[in-house]
């Protein structure tokens, strides 16, 4: 179902110059109650898992999901993905793992993360940066730090950046040799979608209320939240329809056991609105 979705919905226009899927790598965690889920023990008094989940930046759905122990390292999760050549990667400072990121390296794809602070490294190559724009900076290095080097013995990309918007200082590892640096902190900022997957699918489809106790029973309806969300997404698209998800998510769970076509649905819902909107009700407040 993922596959057929991804084929079907637009691509992210600020990601089709790319012409290379592009994915965002994080966590969530996910509290349980320690008295229903005893192996799910995370604290003293806490129970928890963990939903590693992989994202796919150019159509803004999930396509790849592992439940572990709330305990498990954010690391596990990229000895877990089957590494697609030509990609790009992008995680935070959580992933940088030097031996993780050239294996990485090593399979033909690219990596987008932050710079960890006091990263010893000696510069190699230093690139023109255009004065006045947010990149400060655009160089080549080569890790200095004796475990470190040995682990990722090739050269990396070192970019700092400054938001317009918030001032904020970044700087960004990649692997990538010649995509514009403004490009490289595009879809670092483009990791923010996967943020917002987590948000939603909690807010909107109550994941934290579980049906069954064992683990299988929690895995199994982490799936059905995903399925959920993927459908959504694919109704709206299919449908052209106005409606945000969570709007669309509503209109469903009240009609579920109607036999009316979703098209007609939503068809019927789409021409009540400007008739709403041309009522002869004065408003309330001028």
């Amino acid at each position: 179902m993922i596959a057929t979705t991804r084929i079907e919905l637009p691509v992210d226009r600020r990601l089709a110059q790319l012409e290379a899927n592009a994915y965002a790598l994080d966590s969530t965690t996910i509290d349980l109650c320690l008295a229903l889920f005893p192996w799910a023990r995370f604290r003293r008094r806490k129970g928890g898992i963990k939903a590693h989940t992989l994202l796919d930046l150019r159509t803004g759905i999930p396509v790849f999901l592992r439940v572990s122990h709330a305990k498990t390292h954010d690391l596990w999760a990229l000895d877990q993905l089957t590494i697609e050549p030509g990609a790009f990667y992008v995680f935070d400072k959580a992933y940088v793992d030097f031996a993780r990121l050239w294996r990485l390296h090593t399979a033909g794809a690219f990596f987008v993360t932050r710079s960890k602070r006091k990263m010893d490294f000696t510069v190699r190559h230093r690139r023109e940066v255009e004065g006045g724009s947010q990149i400060k900076s655009d160089r080549l290095i080569q890790l200095a730090g004796p475990k470190s080097q040995r682990l990722y013995p090739g050269l990396v990309r070192h970019i700092r950046y400054v938001d317009s918007d918030t001032g904020k200082r970044l700087k960004f590892l990649t692997n990538h040799a010649s995509l514009a640096a403004a490009t490289i902190a595009l879809l670092y900022h483009q990791r923010w979608k996967i943020e917002l997957f987590f948000k939603w699918i909690k807010q909107h489809l109550h994941i934290k209320a579980f049906f069954g106790n064992t683990p299988n029973a929690v895995k199994t309806q982490l799936w059905a939240a995903v399925i959920v969300y993927v459908l959504v997404i694919k109704l709206k698209h299919r449908y052209q329809l106005f409606q945000e998800p969570n709007k669309i998510l509503q209109i469903l769970s009240v009609t579920i056991l109607e036999k009316t076509p979703v098209f007609e649905l939503f068809s019927e819902i789409k021409r009540k609105a400007p008739d709403d909107q041309n009522s002869n009700q004065l408003p309330l407040f001028e």
